[in-house]
């Protein structure tokens, strides 16, 4: 699964609709944290951002190979404003070498309830869009995979951001009531 990342509040956002146990690649230096450390250590597993370490990545795919499901947000670092940043190339390293799809999911509404650089939560209504996965096409080598990943992920993401503003424009939204999360599978 390939996210956005607006907020500290993205993973347990994602943890909590995943019906799976969920991992994270997670920033190296959140590791280091003393009272945090212990917490993430649980649900994540560290990578360098400014350059990851060959072993980060083997053991991503060996996770993905084992059934597990890991959430990478494929920008690296929270955007300040919410919008889309460009994509770290590890995300399609890692598709390619796992040979696993990769889910595009946007998040909506956690950079309003914890803004970078804030530390107490405010009311938001979030929603969290899953589309379709990138999987590898048939006659597809896995470098060729990798860089569609690369190229495609960010712009997938981008895609469920309009498509969920399409539908709130024109009173088309999911659920009803006022829901803290709503969840949306767009694997249609």
């Amino acid at each position: 699964m390939a996210a956005n990342h607006a907020s500290y509040l993205d993973p347990p956002v994602l943890g909590a609709v995943s019906t799976r146990r969920v991992r994270f690649l997670a920033r190296e230096g959140l590791f280091k944290i003393p009272i945090f450390r212990t917490f993430i250590k649980v649900f994540s597993f560290p990578i360098r951002r400014d350059k990851p370490h060959p072993s980060a990545i083997k053991e991503a795919v060996q996770r993905l190979r084992q059934g597990q499901l890991i959430i990478i947000f494929p920008e690296g670092s929270r955007s300040a404003d919410g919008s889309l940043l460009e994509a770290k190339r590890g995300i399609g390293v890692i598709a390619a070498l796992g040979r696993i799809p990769v889910v595009p999911t946007y998040i909506k509404g956690t950079e309003k309830a914890l803004p970078v650089g804030k530390k107490l939560l405010r009311p938001a209504k979030i929603t969290v869009t899953f589309g379709k996965p990138l999987s590898k096409d048939k006659n597809e080598t896995e470098k060729q995979f990798r860089e569609r990943v690369n190229r495609d992920i960010v712009r997938e993401i981008e895609n469920l951001k309009a498509s969920l503003k399409s539908r709130e424009k024109s009173n088309l939204k999911p659920g009803s009531g006022p829901p803290i999360i709503t969840y949306e599978n767009n694997h249609s």
